[in-house]
């Protein structure tokens, strides 16, 4: 940027999508990967333009992904923090409590990881972990549960007052989908330890994570903070309408760097390598 110039800001509008075959509705064809790549580009490019913004502004943002086993909440935390700056983003997925952790008020251990001024927070599985698996496996008792029930509100509308933007999604899929991609994980080898035998557990307790997740949005959907679900059974166009959500969510404006002028490199002088003999290789195998 010349120097004395000053960016001008410029609003920024998300992208329209450009092809989206078949017929509205749940029963249209799927995206090919070329047709998901084109819709994506744009999406991503914005998405830059936001974590630029979010550290200009000072901005703290939570974003929560739920859902049942195999929904693609997985995929679609890749998709959008690839082309971040892990920097001012970052994926938190807690595991099960320590000890210490299980004495401890239940939000603490979520409460460390919340973002500072200018960060980007997502929770894989976030403190809804209670409303959902633990309320279904018994794994907490059923006053911990109304307890949880009656002060999650609360603590929501404790983090949006102090200027947290907290997003928070459903990953919604059918029992049908879900049992095909159970079966791709057990013919995958390389998918395979995402089917862990809590997985296969709750695959036969459908209905009880149905009624669980019922009564969780119920009591936890509210004004500050609503619920948004995210149909799921097509992974690559559940991601592009969470991606171009999200974005709609948070207005912003584009910061990106004006593009900037390389200079000639300076000569190596009398700079010579040490020989290659002195130094170890990766075998060039491929």
């Amino acid at each position: 940027m010349a120097k004395g110039k000053k960016k001008r800001l410029k609003a920024t509008g998300i992208p329209k999508p450009t092809f989206f075959p078949g017929q509205p509705g749940p029963k249209r064809r799927k995206l090919s990967q070329k047709d998901y790549e084109r819709e994506l580009f744009p999406l991503k490019v914005e998405l830059v333009k936001l974590q630029y913004w979010v550290k200009h502004k000072g901005l703290k943002v939570v974003i929560i992904f739920e859902g049942r086993d195999a929904a693609g909440k997985g995929g679609m935390i890749t998709t959008l923090t690839q082309p971040l700056n892990p920097r001012g983003c970052r994926v938190v997925a807690l595991g099960v409590p320590s000890d210490r952790e299980q004495t401890q008020w239940y939000f603490q251990r979520y409460v460390a990881h919340l973002p500072a001024a200018g960060e980007i927070v997502i929770f894989d599985r976030s403190w809804y972990n209670r409303a959902g698996v633990e309320k279904v496996m018994g794994f907490c008792t059923e006053e911990e549960y109304q307890e949880f029930m009656r002060s999650c509100p609360e603590f929501e509308r404790m983090l949006v007052r102090s200027d947290i933007i907290l997003l928070k999604y459903w990953f919604s899929v059918s029992d049908d989908e879900q049992e095909r991609r159970f079966q791709k994980r057990v013919n995958d080898p390389l998918k395979r330890w995402k089917l862990s035998p809590m997985d296969i557990e709750s695959r036969n307790r459908w209905v009880e994570y149905s009624q669980a997740k019922d009564t969780m949005l119920a009591h936890t959907n509210i004004p500050e903070a609503p619920w948004f679900t995210v149909e799921a059974d097509d992974k690559r166009r559940a991601r592009l309408n969470c991606i171009h959500h999200i974005l709609s969510k948070i207005p912003y404006e584009d910061l990106i760097p004006e593009a900037v002028e390389l200079p000639p490199r300076k000569e190596g002088g009398h700079y010579q390598r040490p020989p290659r003999n002195e130094q170890f290789y990766v075998p060039q195998v491929y």
